[in-house]
């Protein structure tokens, strides 16, 4: 009986070719691109599209190589107005059969970050939307938005601002007007 994909973009490691290209094309529209929008917090994603070959490394391992392109809408952190963002990054992943993830509990990231273990499936569509998470702004800022400054205080008292807080930028000020005083 023969396995079942787990996904409908995933590729029998099995059925890779080690002489001719393993080429892939991924360009979800509709109702899929805004599932893949909804799952990774965007407003809107237009244009997703990851085309790529998986090519043999040495023995049994295998290399991704693909570019991802996408255009992603974020509130911005400031305004929460729209932030249109171009996605178009070189994306690679390393599936190796030997890959170990390690025992301990707490492990520094190793530097190559694009080696994964090797398994029956090579997944482009999860590369895909791991890359494009990655590639996306964290915190989506319109251009010359500024946080405005808020001030509080109790009923009937000053309040204080930032200027306040700098102590030591009244006593510049005071310096300076004792030195030219002086002269």
């Amino acid at each position: 009986m023969a396995q079942l994909p787990p996904s409908e973009t995933a590729i029998r490691v099995s059925e890779l070719s080690q002489t001719v290209e393993n080429t892939f094309e991924l360009r979800p529209e509709g109702e899929e691109l805004k599932e893949i929008g909804a799952e990774l917090g965007f407003s809107s994603l237009r244009k997703l599209s990851f085309n790529g070959r998986i090519a043999p490394l040495a023995g049994t391992d295998w290399t991704l190589t693909a570019r991802l392109g996408a255009t992603v809408v974020q509130p911005c952190v400031v305004t929460l107005e729209p932030v249109t963002t171009r996605i178009d990054v070189d994306v690679t992943r390393h599936f190796i059969s030997t890959f170990a993830y390690p025992d301990e509990p707490e492990v520094e990231m190793p530097e190559d970050d694009t080696c994964e273990p090797l398994g029956s499936w090579i997944d482009p569509g999860i590369v895909m939307l791991e890359a494009l998470a990655l590639a996306a702004p964290d915190y989506p800022r319109k251009d010359n938005a500024e946080l405005g400054q808020m001030v509080y205080t109790k009923p009937g008292e000053a309040p204080m601002t930032d200027e306040d807080a700098r102590p030591f930028a009244g006593l510049a000020d005071l310096k300076s007007k004792l030195e030219k005083g002086g002269h």
